[in-house]
């Protein structure tokens, strides 16, 4: 296909890496001419350089003059990303889709619809959701909810007296037929893998798990050899977007919300939108006022200022002074793999969030569902519904035949959520969630009939 990308920033240069990767033909226009000529040869694009919301600099990208499969605006600007979208659409290109940093814009999907935008993406939401469950989960690594919150993915280590340690997984359902949950992904040292049944956990192995989410505590009693607490306080470092939403997810549990603000004027306005959340006007780094707030007492902290050193420096504080659990919120590459050398339980990238989301559209334009990209294993969950003239419906999950590497690790039909055995049956309408490579899952989707 042919790809026009708006924006050569952190977001359009991940994009951009990744289509081209996938064979596809990509252009690039970006503003600045120093990004244009750094991404025109550092990958096999090409670069136009201009601002991408005018009809002349679109023109010079192929819009309205060659056929362009998609268009992606993803630059830090909402009105220049809209209006690129608008013309690309009236000029006759496929799909558009659109990054959306204003909360306001996402807040209903009139906004795209009306638009003729296929996606309007803000990362802030989903960030803030996957902050919430690592928080809700102690001892996940990482994680994700799936199935509108009803289920997730979550990261365990097999700790050194774990029941689950030198277990086949094919026996795990004989020796704790309680746990509904499949592992779906073993990261082991610097390798990993896609299990099959004949694999066997060893002590320090992650594992990536897929289960319902009143199933998690049986998970960390198995992994961990412990279960997570109820969510009593936490404590929030940057009253940004991400921080913003963060706070308002928190708060809507119940949970006793201190979000730290340097800017007065924003401590102002959080303390109006954010109705349970005492908002401190202060320095997240001045140690006596963590104290005070009782850092030592909180479940959990989160850095979410604009700069990622600052927010890694300060989850490192945060851990040292008693949190329970720390998370940074990391938007640059050079730092996604900085936790595994400073005592930070996890950091988060909002980029990483934002292109998964819309390399699903990409990747799968027909498919309506959740998608996540883990970067860091490079394999993918994907949630599709089998058709009504599907070949799978009525069959069994282990006589789809599509082979090793690929794992239907949930079945949603209608109310119910489950986790597949291999003698389950699949119904016609099943929204059910693949594991698998990029390669691999492009397969199983022709295989469930999905065109």
């Amino acid at each position: 296909m042919r790809i026009v990308i708006i924006g050569a920033g952190e977001v359009g240069t991940s994009l951009a890496a990744s289509l081209v990767q996938d064979g596809h033909d990509v252009v690039v226009v970006e503003q600045n001419e120093e990004k244009a000529a750094r991404i025109e040869n550092e990958l096999d694009v090409m670069a136009v350089c201009g601002n991408g919301a005018r009809p002349q600099v679109l023109e010079k990208a192929g819009i309205g003059r060659e056929a362009v499969d998609f268009l992606i605006a993803c630059t830090d600007r909402d009105e220049v990303n809209i209006l690129a979208c608008w013309i690309a659409r009236r000029a006759g290109v496929g799909a558009v889709i659109s990054r959306a940093r204003s909360l306001e814009f996402t807040d209903t999907k009139a906004w795209a619809r009306d638009l003729g935008i296929q996606a309007m993406i803000s990362p802030e939401r989903s960030v803030a959701r996957q902050i919430e469950e690592l928080l809700s989960v102690s001892s996940a690594l990482e994680a994700a909810e799936l199935a509108g919150g009803r289920a997730g993915i979550y990261a365990f280590a097999v700790a050194e007296h774990s029941s689950l340690a030198n277990i086949r997984l094919r026996d795990l359902t004989v020796t704790h037929p309680e746990v509904k949950a499949m592992v779906v992904y073993i990261k082991r040292g610097d390798k990993g893998l896609i299990p099959s049944g004949n694999d066997t956990l060893l002590v320090g192995d992650i594992c990536y798990v897929v289960s319902l989410r009143e199933q998690v505590w049986r998970l960390e009693e198995l992994f961990q050899l412990r279960k997570s607490r109820s969510l009593q306080r936490v404590i929030l470092a940057g009253g940004g977007k991400s921080g913003f939403q963060v706070a308002r997810l928190l708060e809507e549990r119940g949970v006793d919300v201190r979000l730290i603000e340097q800017d007065f004027a924003k401590c102002e306005r959080l303390s109006r939108e954010l109705t349970k959340t005492l908002v401190l006007h202060g320095d997240a780094a001045d140690a006596s006022l963590l104290r005070s707030e009782g850092i030592d007492l909180s479940d959990g902290f989160v850095a979410t200022t604009a700069a990622d050193e600052v927010n890694i420096l300060l989850a490192v504080l945060a851990k040292a002074m008693g949190a329970k659990k720390s998370v940074a919120l990391v938007r640059r590459k050079t730092f996604r793999n900085l936790d595994r050398y400073v005592s930070v339980d996890a950091m988060i990238d909002p980029t990483e969030a934002l292109t998964s989301v819309i390399l699903r559209y990409v990747r799968y334009p027909g498919v309506e569902g959740a998608f996540s990209l883990f970067d860091k294993i490079g394999a993918e969950t994907l949630e599709v519904q089998i058709p009504s003239d599907s070949p799978a419906a009525g069959r069994k999950v282990m006589a789809l035949g599509w082979g090793p590497g690929t794992l239907m690790a949930l079945v949603i039909r209608g109310h119910d959520v489950f986790v597949p055995r291999g003698d389950s049956l699949l119904a016609a309408g099943d929204r059910v969630l693949l594991f698998s490579t990029p390669e691999r899952l492009r397969r199983a989707v022709e295989l469930l009939g999905i065109r």
